[in-house]
Parts: C-alpha cells; structure tokens; sequence
C-alpha cells in the first residue's frame, strides 16, 4: 500500500476571526459615516434656510431680520459662488405695509370712539386681523324682533360709524346673521330674507351718510355661522347681530386675532365674498344666494 505523501491537514478552528474582523471593520466605518453626516456645517445651513424663507414667504422674512442679518456675513459658510443670493429687504414695501397697518388702527380706533357707549354696554365687539377690521353689533340694538327697519339709537351710532368709513377708502362687507330659531312672515319667509334685509338696512344707511355704494357689499347668512350655541337664549342673543367687516387691502385671511373692544364673543372666520354688481345684495359662500329688497328707512 502506498505511503501517502502529505500528511493530513490540520482543520482550522479559528476562520470565524476573518468574519468577525469584517464585520468589526464594516461596523466602525458605519459609525463614522454617520457621526460625519451628523455634523452639519451651520453656515451653510443658516444660508439655505434664509433662502428659502426669503423665497417663499418674503414679507416674513423681512419681517423677521434684524440689522446683524442684513449687514453681516454668515460666519463659517465656506460658499463663496454659487449661493443663493440673500435678497435686501425692500423699504419701499415695508414703508408700505407700516402705513397699512396704522391706517386700519386708526379706523379701529375711531370705530370704537363712535361706539363707545355701545361697547361698554356689551353690545359691541370689534375685533382686527389680517383680514380686516371686524366691527360686531348685537342685533337687539339695532332692530325690533323678526323686523330689519333700524331703531332711531341705532341710527344714531351707525351714523357716526358712516362717518368715519366715509373718510376712507377700505371695502366694507356688512353681514347680517340670525340665531336658529325659524321664521315664516310675508316679508320674511326665512331666516336668509331676514338677516339679508338686514345687511341690506345698514348698507343703506352708509351710503345715505355718505359712503361709496361700490364700496359696499350686503350679505346674509341666516343661522349658519354661529358664535355660541344656539341651545340657551343667551346664546341665541349673541348669535343675532350685524358684522361690519372694513377690509384690509391686502384681505388675506389671517388666525391672529387681536381683540380691540370686548361684549360679544369674537366670530369665527369668514370666507371672503364677492361683491355683486349693483354693489348691494345677500348671499353665503355654503348657500345658494337670496336676493332681497331695501326695507324703508323709518
């Protein structure tokens, strides 16, 4: 029998050190990949976001700079071509946006100075935001129940407020809203002929003191925009009212609300409405229009 030349190979218990020194090195250079994607280069990420900001949303943007930002370098930003341009602020607009601003506290102003003893009363809330100057008067003040022909005192204060829009040039919308119980009369064979007719009194009244008619826009919307339930008769009296709404110039609908005279609970928001042709009408945004008639002046 042949001799077998080589001698039996000795079996190697030791190979599964090969893998797990692989598996070590892959594991460490993983780590390091991730600690170097964590550390983001804070210059060049303030120059981005800036740009951004700036492009989307500019009024903010230049809202928010303070001198530093506008006149210093970013630190540390290593872009010294191909950056995004960091746009200056515009003066022009700003001064713009500032006059705008002081024009519509100016009109708030003198809004709650016509109806002062209305809102000490309770019987008025006037409320500002980007959409505009909110002026809400309860209707208890303004007309006898399920009537739309203005009390003498009404006429008085309204007049007063007639007044100061003259002076300005600002839309208006007047919004007429009831509480939820139902109304059926020959004039008024619902609640949307009411609360329109309503809009509609007061629309008159301003132009009679000498507001622009093409100013101005009537609208009715019945029981559908609710500012507390309509469950408890105090409820139901807060939801009966006339919403004076001066338009902003830009009427932009806005979630801040500041309140500037306080009695009745702030409304919610309003879509915006398109003014009608003849400059007075009454209709809703969720409804289909109701077209009313002017009731006499008493």
């Amino acid at each position: 029998m042949a001799r077998n030349k080589h001698g039996e190979e000795h079996e190697n218990h030791e190979r599964w050190l090969v893998s797990y020194a692989d598996f070590i090195t892959l594991l460490f250079a993983f780590f390091v990949v991730m600690y170097a994607v964590s550390q983001v280069n804070e210059g060049k990420y303030r120059v981005l976001s800036d740009a951004l900001l700036q492009a989307f949303k500019p009024e903010h943007r230049n809202s928010a700079l303070t001198p530093r930002q506008l006149h210093q370098p970013v630190p540390d930003s290593g872009l010294q071509s191909g950056m995004i341009p960091r746009l200056p602020m515009k003066r022009g607009e700003e001064s713009l946006r500032r006059a705008r601003e002081q024009k519509m506290r100016d009109i708030a102003r003198d809004v709650l100075k016509a109806l002062e003893p209305l809102v000490k009363e309770g019987q008025v809330r006037v409320t500002e935001s980007a959409r505009g100057i909110a002026v809400e008067i309860s209707a208890s003040v303004l007309f006898k129940s399920a009537q739309a022909t203005l009390e003498p005192a009404s006429i008085r204060a309204l007049t007063a407020v007639a007044q100061v829009l003259a002076g300005t040039d600002n839309a208006i919308e007047v919004e007429g809203h009831t509480d939820r119980e139902p109304i059926s009369t020959t004039q008024f064979p619902s609640n949307w002929e009411l609360s329109g007719a309503r809009a509609s009194s007061v629309v008159r009244l301003f132009i009679d003191s000498g507001v622009t008619p093409r100013r101005l826009v009537a609208a009715g919307y019945a029981d559908t925009r609710p500012v507390d339930t309509n469950d408890t008769a105090d409820g139901r009296t807060r939801n009966r009212r006339v919403t004076v709404m001066i338009r902003a110039d830009e009427g932009e609908p806005g979630s801040t609300v500041s309140v500037l005279g306080t009695g009745m609970p702030a409304a919610g928001a309003v879509s915006n409405l398109a003014a009608p042709p003849a400059g007075v009408g009454a209709h809703s945004a969720a409804s289909p229009s109701v077209s009313t008639s002017l009731p006499s002046r008493p």
